[in-house]
């Protein structure tokens, strides 16, 4: 009886400090923040499919614009050859890599919205006006999920850097800090419209 009463304390220490170690609620920061990498990908993705049908209606109305309609489906090409998975989220060239093609493709998408404005008939196209109204959704949705996905970056990376789980990461987890989706170049710059 003697040696238990010793052991059962040293047990319950262990559980004591293995529970406030962080390990298991660091691990399921860092599943959170795969889970709001997947979610800005799949918004990404939406855009991605809607490009096409954007560009075939567009391209009916305003074929002799060939030069802006080309810039929009290369700009979408590079956006697509141009990926990173959960586990490069830590990698800030791979990083800024991504975030260099989407903000060529949001720029290229840009330029595009003008050519609408100087077709009157096109805007006028219910089928159009449904695709912009959709890929105006569809961006309000990537900016909801770039707040969502830094927001869980932020407590990830703070998850590993606070005490004590900075030691539990140093020691058993070696769980690295995730880059945050950060605005392309130049994005302070309103756009310039002309006509």
């Amino acid at each position: 009886m003697k040696k238990i009463i010793p052991l059962m304390a040293v047990v319950l220490l262990s559980v004591m400090v293995l529970s406030s170690c962080g390990y298991n609620s660091m691990q399921e920061k860092e599943e959170a923040t795969f889970k709001a990498w997947g979610d800005l990908e799949a918004q990404l993705q939406r855009r991605m499919d809607l490009i096409p049908n954007l560009v075939a209606t567009v391209k009916g109305y305003a074929s002799h614009e060939r030069e802006t309609l080309e810039a929009v489906v290369e700009a979408r090409a590079k956006a697509t050859s141009t990926t990173i998975n959960a586990g490069d989220l830590g990698n800030k060239q791979a990083m800024e890599q991504f975030l260099a093609a989407q903000g060529g493709l949001s720029s290229a998408l840009s330029r595009l919205m003008v050519v609408v404005e100087k077709y009157p008939d096109l805007k006028a196209n219910q089928n159009f006006m449904d695709l912009q109204h959709q890929l105006e959704g569809t961006e309000n949705r990537i900016s909801v999920a770039r707040q969502r996905y830094n927001d869980a970056v932020s407590t990830f990376n703070f998850s590993i850097r606070k005490f004590p789980n900075s030691l539990t990461n140093s020691l058993m987890l070696h769980l690295e800090r995730k880059e945050y989706f950060e605005a392309a170049e130049g994005a302070e710059q309103a756009p310039t419209v002309e006509f």
